[in-house]
């Protein structure tokens, strides 16, 4: 009974998140964070909302003071419904299908927001916390992977974890390593001409060609042996774009390339090391040029470290078994703090895979355990009442 209490107070929290438009793009959190807002500022938080780009709204709620400091995450916004004729169901009206809820965000992460608002209320409800703090976020900008949700949050200083959970489709186990990302451009250059007098010219793209296979030869047989566990070292060219019109040479060409990192692998190295693989090309140097988009590192927290701990101990007791290890396929907001010193891990309902697709769903079972595995990990760090 006290389970279907849980997941029926969720549910609903839910389905009024589902209802309130937060696709990116464009990316507006306003309406949805003034939501999040007023149900913390209800149950007695502090509360702001902060703002440095129109229509990221980022919704903060704190209560108790001191240290330590849990900080718990979730991102307001999703992706785009995309073509809406794949949709069975209203992407923007909770609606529950053979135990699951179908909505756009269900899984990721209006799941995770909505159990953190339960969890804020019922913190609340239970007189606070007895030692530090506990800071509610909910963010913008996380789909496009931009600065201005949490990392602008960390930047201004608003909040400083000592413990960061970040709401993800986990299945309920706590994740507590993420690979760093980052992405580059690779331009090439050459010189146009007809294409009836293809001598006459320099193709880019065929110079393309020769730097792609560089940096494959160079460093596809490294990252195959760079492993930890279950992650892997990867290198993706997910973009290319070259040439005017198919009777000239092309006088530029360039991708866009996404690499990710082992938690003890360094961004600024990994991206010399593709840098160094490209000079032995034999490209001339002016023919091309290689820039840094945006990345961050990964992290990693110990198996035996309080937050950690106290997850793999609450798991446990609440589903009856022992916590399972899962692989982060993704890229979360907690790379910014990656350098910070700090526990990190990402929790919440539902699986990957159920996220970013029409029919987006989250199994209403998954809804009760997530609430309570995160309510016993606050009474452990913390202290209530």
């Amino acid at each position: 009974m006290q389970r279907k209490r849980i997941t029926d107070a969720v549910k609903t929290i839910l389905g009024d998140l589902i209802a309130i438009p937060s696709t990116d793009p464009p990316g507006d959190t306003t309406a949805i964070c003034a939501y999040a807002a007023d149900r913390l500022a209800a149950a007695g938080y502090a509360t702001e909302t902060l703002s440095r780009a129109e229509g990221v709204a980022n919704a903060v709620g704190r209560m108790g003071e001191g240290r330590p400091s849990l900080v718990f995450n979730a991102h307001a916004d999703t992706v785009d419904v995309g073509e809406r004729a794949n949709w069975r169901t209203d992407p923007f009206a909770a609606t529950e299908v053979d135990g699951r809820l179908h909505g756009l965000g269900a899984g990721n992460c209006k799941a995770s927001m909505a159990v953190q608002l339960w969890l804020a209320e019922r913190i609340a409800e239970a007189g606070g916390p007895r030692d530090g703090e506990v800071v509610f976020t909910f963010v913008g900008d996380e789909e496009r992977l931009g600065p201005n949700g949490l990392a602008f949050l960390r930047e201004e200083g608003v909040v400083r974890p000592d413990y960061l959970v970040l709401g993800a489709q986990t299945e309920c186990q706590a994740i507590a390593a993420e690979r760093g990302v980052f992405w580059t451009r690779l331009t090439a250059r050459g010189r146009a001409a007809h294409a009836g007098d293809p001598e006459a010219g320099d193709s880019a793209i065929l110079r393309m060609m020769r730097l792609i296979e560089t940096l494959r030869r160079e460093l596809d047989p490294r990252l195959t042996v760079r492993r930890r566990g279950g992650h892997k070292s990867t290198m993706n060219i997910g973009t290319i774009r070259g040439g005017h019109n198919t009777n000239a040479v092309p006088s530029e060409c360039m991708i866009e390339i996404d690499r990710r990192t082992l938690s003890d692998e360094k961004v600024d190295a990994a991206f010399a090391e593709m840098r160094a693989a490209l000079a032995t090309s034999g490209e001339a140097e002016e023919s091309y040029s290689f820039e840094f988009l945006t990345g961050t590192n990964g992290f990693a927290s110990a198996a035996d470290a309080p937050c950690i701990a106290a997850f793999h101990r609450a798991i446990e007791q609440t589903t009856g078994a022992p916590p399972r290890e899962l692989i982060a396929v993704g890229a979360s907001d907690g790379r910014y703090f990656a350098d910070d010193g700090i526990e990190i891990l990402t929790f919440g309902p539902g699986a990957a895979h159920e996220g970013h697709a029409a029919n987006e769903s989250v199994p209403l079972a998954d809804l009760a355990p997530a609430a309570e595995i995160q309510l016993a990990v606050v009474e452990e760090l913390l202290g209530l009442g």
